[in-house]
């Protein structure tokens, strides 16, 4: 038997132990992790590449639509003990059923700020919030004759030769106002925050015109309440404002780059929202409302359906006027904004050159938001105007007068 040179050096009456070979990979754990990580950052870059996304980067609104269990029949679901559950006699779960068939709770969230909304909509297209009253075609003091079913609900439309602008208009002596000074204050961006536009509603008196976004949790019952105060209302559309969208409107904005039957889509949806308006004003839109060919079918459709036009005048090349002039619409245009600087000093200023216009021109529109400085000193300062020799006015009193001007 032949032995090795290892064996034979090896000492008498000892073994060594052969050692075992260790299995030794091309690469290091962390070496493996890092490749590992390369290959996750390769896919995910040629997907955001060559993934055709038209869209990619822009805002979007994500609608989930839930529809509860249909009841068996029309009786109210009843309670653990055998009577019938309030909530849903009055349409509060999501899956009610009223008249025409079931109700479906949209949740709209906007893309950029993640805001969300929750939307009852009914079989026949009403918009309502849970728990609301009644659908908008039901609403008191709302005109049935003066709603057009769309594919969003209820929206504005003329009947019989009868306008919402006229119908809707507040109480005034026109006759006087048409002898003296006068002046309208129009309260904007209100129903997002229920607090602010309570104070606005129950603060101020009903000459002064208040106008809703579409926005909020429940704009169509503050509008309710507001009317049922005696103001007369505007809806506020969400217009593309020029550093859009760094500065976003909201869901369903009006933009300049959309085609007509996209942004009159988009304007059904804001209309529908809130009912028994007399017109609809801009909501920022700088850009928007300086593009005519953008601007253009808005104004035809709101002229259309018998409504007024608002500009808050804070877009210096703004087309509404000559749009709505060519039309022979109602329109007025803010002249001063009451707290672009909202301390009570500047606000006193502001509403100073307002009663000054006012007696130069005949009549002044001012506009302001629903700020508690603002209401406070508007409030105080309208008080004053009959000793002034100046008419506190609703918006549609201005518009008439302007165009008898």
């Amino acid at each position: 038997m032949t032995e090795t040179a290892d064996e034979l050096s090896a000492p008498l009456g000892q073994t060594e132990k052969r050692r075992r070979r260790r299995i030794r990979l091309p690469f290091t754990a962390l070496q493996a992790l890092a490749m590992l990580l390369g290959l996750f950052l390769v896919v995910f870059a040629g997907f955001a590449m060559f993934n055709d996304n038209p869209l990619g980067g822009e805002p979007v609104a994500r609608v989930a639509i839930n529809e509860g269990a249909k009841p068996t029949d029309d009786k109210p679901a009843a309670k653990p003990d055998g009577k019938p559950d309030a909530k849903a006699d009055h349409g509060a779960a999501p899956a009610a059923k009223q008249e025409g068939g079931e109700r479906k709770t949209v949740t709209i969230i906007d893309g950029s700020s993640g805001a969300r909304q929750e939307v009852a909509i009914g079989a026949g297209g009403e918009t309502a919030e849970p728990g609301s009253a009644a659908p908008a075609s039901q609403m008191p003091g709302v005109d049935p004759r003066l709603l057009e079913k769309s594919r969003y609900g209820m929206i504005p439309v003329m009947a019989d030769g009868l306008k919402p602008f006229t119908a809707y208009a507040a109480e005034a002596d026109r006759a006087k106002a048409a002898r003296m000074p006068a002046v309208a204050i129009v309260i904007g961006g209100l129903g997002v925050g229920a607090a602010k536009t309570a104070d606005a509603i129950m603060k101020l008196p009903p000459a002064v015109t208040l106008a809703f976004t579409p926005y909020g949790s429940d704009p169509s019952k503050l509008a309710e309440r507001a009317r049922a105060q005696r103001h007369e209302i505007l809806l506020q559309v969400p217009m593309e404002p020029y550093d859009y969208p760094d500065n976003d409107p909201g869901p369903q904005t009006l933009l300049a780059t959309l085609g007509p039957d996209q942004n009159i889509d988009r304007l059904f949806w804001h209309m529908s929202r809130l009912q028994g308006y007399v017109g609809i004003g801009n909501f920022m839109g700088a850009r928007f409302v300086a593009t005519e060919a953008a601007m253009q079918p808005i104004v035809n459709e709101a002229a259309k359906r018998g409504l007024a036009l608002f500009d808050d005048g804070a877009a210096p090349r703004s087309v509404a006027a000559s749009l709505a002039t060519g039309l022979a619409m109602p329109f007025a245009k803010g002249d001063v904004a009451i707290d672009a600087v909202p301390t009570p000093v500047e606000i006193d200023n502001a509403l100073a050159k307002l009663e000054s216009l006012a007696k130069e021109r005949g009549v002044a529109v001012g506009t302001a938001s629903a700020l508690p400085a603002s209401i406070d000193r508007i409030g105080t300062w309208i008080k004053g105007l009959d000793r002034k020799g100046i008419m506190l006015v609703p918006l549609t009193t201005a518009m008439l007068k302007s165009k008898s001007n």
